[in-house]
C-alpha cells in the first residue's frame, strides 16, 4: 500500500478512537458537550473515509473507461471535506450565539480535560503529517484534511479558552471567542471549496507555470518560436496543448523528433499529466 493511501487509513483509525473516548467521556462524566463533540468526530470519521476513497481511486492509472486517468477523485473529497467544515462553522457560531440569550455554566472536571488535551495533541499531530503529504504529493485531498483537522484544534482550543473565561467569571468571552473561530471555519470551508471547483472546471494555471513550460518548450533545439499554449487543470495536476514552430524544410521524421523531445521535457514536470503537442511548419 503507498505511502499516502497508509495516512488516510491512519487518520481513519485516529478519528475513530476520538469518537470513542469522547463518546465514553461524555457518557462516564455525564457532559453533553463532550457528547456533542464526539458526534463532530463521527463527521471526521466519515470524511476520512471519503479522503481515503478519493484517494485510492485518484491514484488509479488511466483505462478504457477514464483515458485521462482519475485525477478529479481528490478534488471531488475536497469538496466534501469543504462542506463538512461550513457546516461544522455554521454550527459554532449557532451555538455561541445562543449563549448570548442562554448563559450556561462553563464546568470542566479532569476527565474532559484529559480527553480535550488528548483530541488536540492528536489532531496537532494529524494535520501536520496530512500537510506535509499533501504538500509533497500536491494533493487537494490531503490538503483540505488537513485544514479540517486545523478546525477542530480551534474548536478545541475554544473549549478551554472558554472554560478559562468562566473560571474568572467573564462568561461572555466564551461566546465572542466561539463566534470568530466558527466565522474563520466557514471561511477556510469556502475557501477549501473554491480552491477544488477551480480542479474540477478546469481552471487555468497561474501565469508562471505556463511561462516556465513555455520555457522548457524552447529550449529544445529546432523550436524556433510557440504558436499556442493552452493549458487548464485535470484534478490537481494539468494537461497542456501546445503548438511548436519548426523550419518546413525539416523532413517529418526530424520534426516528429522535435516534438517527442518537447513532449517528454514537458511530461518530465511534476505537475504535467500530459502535454499535447502539435507542429507547425514555418
Amino acid at each position: 500500500m503507498k505511502r499516502h493511501i497508509k495516512i488516510t487509513v491512519f487518520g481513519i483509525a485516529l478519528n475513530t478512537f476520538l469518537f470513542l473516548i469522547k463518546l465514553l467521556g461524555g457518557i462516564f462524566s455525564g457532559s453533553l458537550a463532550l457528547l456533542s463533540d464526539s458526534f463532530n468526530s463521527l463527521t471526521d470519521i466519515l470524511a476520512s473515509l471519503a479522503i481515503f476513497l478519493a484517494v485510492r481511486i485518484g491514484a488509479k492509472k488511466a483505462d478504457s473507461d477514464h483515458p485521462f486517468g482519475h485525477r478529479r477523485a481528490e478534488p471531488i473529497a475536497g469538496l466534501v471535506v469543504a462542506i463538512f467544515a461550513a457546516i461544522l462553522g455554521f454550527q459554532v457560531i449557532s451555538d455561541a450565539f445562543r449563549g448570548f440569550f442562554e448563559p450556561r455554566e462553563l464546568d470542566i472536571n479532569l476527565i474532559i480535560f484529559s480527553i480535550i488535551v488528548v483530541s488536540i495533541a492528536v489532531k496537532v499531530y494529524m494535520y501536520i503529517l496530512f500537510r506535509r503529504e499533501g504538500k509533497r504529493r500536491k494533493s487537494p485531498a490531503l490538503m483540505a484534511s488537513s485544514v479540517d483537522y486545523r478546525n477542530d484544534i480551534l474548536v478545541s482550543c475554544s473549549v478551554l479558552i472558554g472554560s478559562l473565561f468562566g473560571y474568572i467569571g467573564y462568561t461572555i468571552g466564551d461566546t465572542i471567542v466561539a463566534i470568530f473561530i466558527g466565522a474563520f471555519i466557514v471561511y477556510s470551508g469556502f475557501k477549501i471549496g473554491m480552491e477544488n471547483l477551480d480542479f474540477l472546471m478546469g481552471k487555468v494555471p497561474d501565469e508562471d507555470i505556463i511561462n516556465h513550460l513555455r520555457e522548457k518548450a524552447l529550449s529544445i533545439r529546432g523550436v524556433k518560436q510557440l504558436n499556442d499554449v493552452r493549458a487548464h487543470y485535470l484534478g490537481n495536476f494539468i494537461q497542456i496543448e501546445i503548438h511548436i514552430e519548426v523550419d518546413r524544410r525539416l523532413i517529418t521524421e526530424k520534426s516528429h523528433d522535435i516534438a517527442k523531445k518537447v513532449h517528454d521535457l514537458l511530461e518530465q514536470e511534476e505537475i504535467v499529466d500530459y502535454a499535447f503537442v502539435h507542429v507547425d511548419p514555418v
